[in-house]
């Protein structure tokens, strides 16, 4: 007697958003069941990479992950150009630390000009992330919305206590707003609301969950995101039908484990494999939670990872 697979029957659709222009946009979304369940429904774009970039010399890195980058740190534009020639990035997110009150406090003139240089030099989709200041993520985020115009950016982290000022500019200027909401499915489901209930469109709208390494709250990401997408799927709750994007890299090289040389714990063995390994570890968790877009660091970490969207793919 053959035997069949228990099967799922879907009522929902996540939304296709595209980012970027032209023939290097990207499309996530549209799938119509749980994470790599093809025996069950579609998955019409499979998962995307986007590689950081940051706006400032990265200080406090681990040597792994300088390596890689080491002739281009002081030029965000040129890293950029490397992370699509060289590693071939789908999309660069551009981690605008710069801007940080607590730390270097650039003025938001000084990173909006910094950051059209990064956008003028790939011709890919680039994602512009803040440093969940408010005031001074409204304050970068709105110049280069009317500045970029029409150029599909994605615009984050778009959190509750800025919706209105980010989501209107994401609005006006025709780019895309991360929803930013910590790790709670129902804040999630209320941001994308509040967002809606501003004019911002369905398809401008990508959802960020908020991202925890692992050993670092990874699996509390993965809860809400598993819930977000049966909701999505089985439920048919429009609200929570967006695709999922995960800033991996900067959450996981930061952790104690990721920044230890081999002299500081001799057990824990080579540093750089441990923090790919990290890296991938919580990118693949995260795949199959339902993440739509990875914001990955390390080069091998990025190789790895399209390897296993393409085996997952089929």
């Amino acid at each position: 007697m053959a035997f069949d697979i228990p099967k799922v029957n879907y009522s929902g659709k996540i939304r296709e958003i595209t980012l970027g222009t032209g023939v290097t946009s990207v499309t996530v979304g549209g799938a119509t069941s749980y994470p790599f369940h093809l025996f069950e429904g579609s998955m019409p774009h499979p998962p995307r990479i986007a590689m950081e970039v940051f706006d400032s010399k990265p200080d406090e890195w681990p040597v792994a992950a300088i390596e890689p980058f080491a002739d281009v740190l002081d030029d965000p534009a040129a890293w950029a150009k490397k992370n699509v020639a060289e590693y071939g990035a789908d999309m660069i997110a551009l981690q605008m630390t710069s801007i940080d009150p607590n730390g270097m406090n650039r003025s938001a003139r000084e990173a909006a000009d910094i950051a059209k240089k990064v956008i003028a030099a790939v011709d890919v989709p680039v994602i512009l992330w803040g440093v969940g200041n408010h005031d001074k993520d409204t304050e970068v985020l709105r110049i280069l919305a009317e500045e970029c115009d029409g150029k599909n950016l994605a615009l984050g982290p778009v959190e509750e206590g800025d919706y209105k000022q980010i989501g209107a500019g994401a609005l006006a200027y025709k780019h895309v707003a991360v929803a930013s909401s910590p790790i709670d499915v129902n804040l999630a489901k209320q941001l994308n609301i509040l967002l809606g209930n501003l004019g911002v469109p369905a398809d401008k709208i990508l959802v960020d969950p908020t991202t925890g390494a692992l050993g670092y709250g990874l699996e509390y990401t993965y809860s809400v995101m598993e819930r977000d997408r049966m909701a999505a799927l089985t439920q048919e709750d429009e609200k929570l039908q967006y695709p999922i994007i995960c800033n991996v890299g900067i959450e996981v090289w930061k952790t104690k484990e990721a920044k230890m040389t081999e002299a500081d714990d001799p057990k824990l063995g080579s540093a750089k494999e441990r923090g790919i390994l990290m890296e991938c570890v919580t990118a693949t968790s995260l795949l199959l939670a339902g993440a739509d877009i990875l914001i990955l660091r390390h080069p091998e970490s990025v190789k790895q990872m399209k390897k296993m969207i393409q085996n997952l793919m089929g």
